[in-house]
């Protein structure tokens, strides 16, 4: 049957509106030998956004390590999945929501977390788990205290409305988010392993019927509009654009918690062939994904998608990102059984398509068809073959450029000089609690949670309803460090994942896996092609040397105001595993009369021994240049191996002498030690430093370990091979570190606790 009115595009240059370049459109006229209709232009624009095709980095991603015999499901799903033992997966995804929660936070931000959870259980995970990196501008500007408390609000009133507990995630202040914050959320499940499920369709005949809430205006266009253009605003204010605004989906955790339950459900009971979320590009994307996938053709009928709006076009119908929504392929049999589980979840099920034969071509090739039809044996609206939405976008290598001032910037280098200041004032303003944002936050909804916000990195019992019975537990964490990545993105990725595997260490947990978030500006300019590239590189560098599986991720472009890019900011998601959970680990609980140990090697590798290049003491002193630690993974890797042992050894209750642990980064050691003396109001004295450098110096591979008993801890270390050093004892009320600061404890932790309060709270 042919195509209905396949007009070409009007001389407004329609393509050019949707977001399509003139070559494109050359690409979509051979791919259907004719023009294409405005029905058609509007698929190919969405599916070939730059958010859903990853045209721009899909050359570059396919450079990373994604295959270990322990990885169940690697990229192309809906969320990753590593066997974590004892016949249980965990499925892990993080995605941004950035250019939505610029105009609108509390909707952009609370459709973030509904949308990466839909992506964990389409595998058949519940979610057990959320964390949200977040990226704002300085606190001194009205706009982005209205932007932060929207968006934490938007993240608290989905999570606890849908109860999946937020257990962690980064807080991060930068002038280069001023005008474009940047909004990442991850997301855990887990799942029996004879429950995974994937998006396929298959089964000539089968039914493809959309679950959950109604479709509407809300989100149309929201992958093409907003995270394929940066913001053209010179400020704040002006990047609000009102037209843009309908771009953003509206959400409804409760009818997202009823979907949950409704898909585990069908899963659990083998009614589901083949399930994916309605995301970026809505129906459209989960139809022609799940076809391409089976190689099948996929008839989709518009006049059978339940509507919220009167008079939705065609083409809104198949783009429109509404939340809470799910694609299931199932087999004619078992429609009443849907049917009957979604009644009882009172969750809306209707047939909008069928699984149909590939169509044989002129060429006699079989070629699976996307066919949009107004009935299902009515008029064909559109037709354009599945795989050419789903994989065979275009694949650009864009120019890459390293910035020409770069040289300059590394050369003014802070290490170099000496540090001017008052040490006690330093400290003081690098220690933040992000407390108030974890306190909008349920962390305990399942009461899995042994580790929760404000710790290296969060710790759960791995158990849930429907999982086999298990002692084991896993642990999430996200690192990001935009100050290294705009100095030297390759080392500085490269030094961010192993940050990551740090935090896994200090509750106990060999690392099994990462995902990533990659945040950056506008791929047009080669500066920025240049940085996602050697980011890329660094990630993939570290992960062959630590055998980290990368098992999924997201790209996010087009991070501009005005012209500006923000800093390179990739996130990295670190997923690892607790052979045996049956105590808690140490934590930041130190004890009067302990000995503090540093363990790793206390000065840099790379002939730095304390780099302050890109520090948070230089940033905030306006210093943004200099030079990294070099990343080596030899003495990492011992280091990391030796704590994980350490740490592990307690979760599993077996006799130790070690109370406390914390990874060393941000801030450098003086922040570790503050941290843990706040956290206990117990001091502690160290002897020996020296000076600015190693007080605030940042590279990873170095722990604090309080214990009972330092000679064997530094007797264990030494056999392991790992440098260690005694720096001193804890007691008393006051933080001294050698003669530079001298601070009293309970004022000190006030201080901390108070200062995001206090910077939200100005006037």
């Amino acid at each position: 049957m042919g195509v209905s009115n396949p007009a070409p595009p009007s001389p407004t240059s329609l393509h050019r509106a949707l977001g399509l370049s003139d070559d494109e459109l050359d690409d979509i006229r051979k791919v259907l030998s004719r023009e294409p209709n405005h029905l058609e232009l509007a698929l190919y624009a969405v599916m070939w956004s730059e958010h859903c095709s990853y045209k721009s980095s899909r050359l570059h991603l396919r450079r990373l390590p994604s295959k270990a015999a322990h990885v169940l499901v690697g990229p192309g799903e809906g969320a990753g999945v590593i066997d974590a033992g004892d016949g249980i997966g965990v499925a892990i995804r993080i995605e941004s929501h950035n250019h939505p929660s610029a105009i609108e936070p509390y909707q952009g931000a609370a459709t973030g977390v509904g949308g990466i959870l839909r992506d964990v259980f389409s595998m058949g995970a519940r979610p057990l788990a959320v964390m949200d990196p977040l990226f704002f501008g300085e606190l001194d500007d009205a706009r982005n205290r209205w932007l932060v408390e929207g968006v934490v609000s938007g993240i608290s009133g989905y999570g606890n409305s849908v109860g999946v507990p937020t257990i962690g995630g980064e807080l991060t202040f930068d002038q280069c988010y001023g005008a474009n914050p940047l909004v990442n959320v991850l997301a855990v499940g887990a799942l029996p392993t004879s429950r995974l499920a994937l998006g396929v369709a298959s089964g000539i005949g089968n039914y493809a019927v959309l679950l959950g809430s109604l479709t509407g205006r809300d989100g149309i266009g929201g992958v093409s509009v907003l995270a394929s253009a940066g913001f053209s605003g010179e400020d704040g204010a002006a990047s609000i654009d009102e037209a843009k605004r309908p771009s953003v989906q509206v959400g409804d955790p409760y009818e997202e918690k009823r979907l949950i339950e409704a898909c585990l459900e069908l899963l659990d009971h083998g009614y589901v062939v083949g399930i994916q979320d309605l995301g970026g590009a809505g129906l459209i994307c989960a139809t022609s994904e799940t076809a391409a996938k089976g190689g099948v053709g996929m008839d989709v009928d518009v006049t059978a998608v339940p509507l919220r709006e009167l008079g939705m076009q065609p083409f809104e119908v198949m783009t429109s990102e509404s939340q809470e929504r799910m694609l299931a392929i199932i087999t004619p049999e078992n429609l009443a059984a849907v049917n009957a589980v979604c009644d009882k979840w009172e969750v809306r099920a209707t047939v909008v398509g069928h699984v149909v034969e590939p169509a044989l071509m002129p060429d006699g090739s079989r070629v699976g068809l996307l066919r949009v039809r107004e009935g299902f044996d009515g008029q064909v609206l559109g037709e354009v073959p599945a795989s050419s939405l789903a994989d065979e976008a275009p694949l650009y290598d864009r120019p890459r450029r390293r910035p020409r001032d770069l040289d300059a910037i590394l050369a003014d280098d802070p290490s170099d000089d000496e540090p001017v200041g008052d040490p006690h004032d330093d400290l003081a303003g690098l220690l933040v609690d992000t407390a108030w944002v974890s306190r909008q936050y349920d962390s305990q909804l399942f009461l899995n949670t042994v580790v929760g916000p404000g710790r290296d990195a969060a710790l759960l019992r791995l158990a849930g309803p429907g999982l086999p019975p298990s002692r084991r537990g896993f642990a999430v964490s996200t690192d990001s460090n935009p100050r290294w990545c705009a100095l030297d993105p390759r080392n500085a990725t490269a030094l961010t994942v192993a940050e990551g595997v740090a935090n896994l260490a200090c509750v106990g947990a060999s690392a099994q896996a990462i995902v990533n978030c990659l945040n950056f500006g506008n791929p047009e300019h080669p500066e920025v092609m240049w940085q996602l590239s050697e980011s890329i590189d660094g990630m993939a560098m570290a992960c062959d040397a630590l055998s980290l599986p990368v098992i999924g991720g997201n790209v996010s472009l087009y991070n501009e105001s005005g012209g500006r890019d923000i800093d390179p900011t990739p996130v990295v998601g670190s997923l690892g595993v607790v052979a045996s959970l049956v105590a808690p680990p140490p934590g930041w609980n130190w004890r009067a009369g302990d000995a503090v140990v540093l363990v790793g090697h206390r000065e840099a590798a790379g002939g730095r021994a304390f780099p302050l290049g890109g520090s948070r003491w230089a940033t905030r002193r306006g210093r943004r240049g200099g030079r990294l630690a070099e990343f080596d993974a030899s003495r990492l890797r011992a280091t990391f191996d030796f704590v994980t042992g350490e740490v592990a050894a307690v979760c599993a209750g077996e006799p130790s002498d070690l109370t406390a642990v914390h990874d060393v980064s941000g801030g450098g050691l003086a922040v570790a030690l503050a941290e843990m003396a706040a956290a206990t109001t117990l001091g502690v004295s160290v002897d020996e430093l020296e000076g600015h450098g190693e007080l605030f110096a940042e590279f990873p591979g170095r722990f604090v370990m309080a214990t009972s008993d330092a000679g064997a801890l530094v007797a264990r270390a030494q056999a392991a091979g790992v440098p260690v050093s005694v720096l001193g004892v804890v007691g008393g009320t006051r933080l001294r570190l050698g003669t530079l600061v001298d601070l009293d404890v309970r004022e000190m932790a006030d201080q901390r606790a108070s200062a995001l309060e206090r910077a939200l709270r100005r006037d």
